[in-house]
């Protein structure tokens, strides 16, 4: 069982910066690939970035590549999503997830925090 706690939304201004944090409670947080994915008002949920076990291997949707970075420490059993030069289309609610596999689809995830608001205005 692993519980997933998001902090570090808020309200931006378009080109400003954001670093999420997911904390993962759990001894087995180092064996779980860890996701980002996010859902604007009226969308579909759609995956952001995603991070092996190890941190080794990372994965980025195309419309968040370049701009935003996932990092992981497993000693402090915590992912984050840095999040630069942000738009107004980056607004939603952001949510963490926890998988045996790295995937960009929500299917193989098995825990999911709670979510914390990103408003970017223009």
């Amino acid at each position: 069982q692993v519980q997933l706690v998001e902090s570090g939304g808020g309200l931006v201004q378009a080109g400003g910066s954001l670093r999420l944090s997911c904390a993962a409670s759990g001894r087995t947080f180092s064996s779980y690939a860890m996701g980002w994915f996010r859902q604007a008002p009226g969308k579909e949920r759609e995956f952001v970035a995603a991070i092996s076990w190890s941190g080794g291997s990372t994965y980025y949707a195309d419309s968040v590549k370049g701009r935003f970075t996932i990092s992981r420490d497993n000693a402090k059993n915590t992912v984050y999503l840095q999040m630069n030069s942000l738009k107004p289309e980056d607004t939603a609610v952001y949510y963490c997830a926890a998988s045996k596999v790295v995937a960009g689809i929500s299917e193989p995830y098995d825990y999911w925090g709670q979510g914390t608001q990103v408003t970017v205005s223009s």
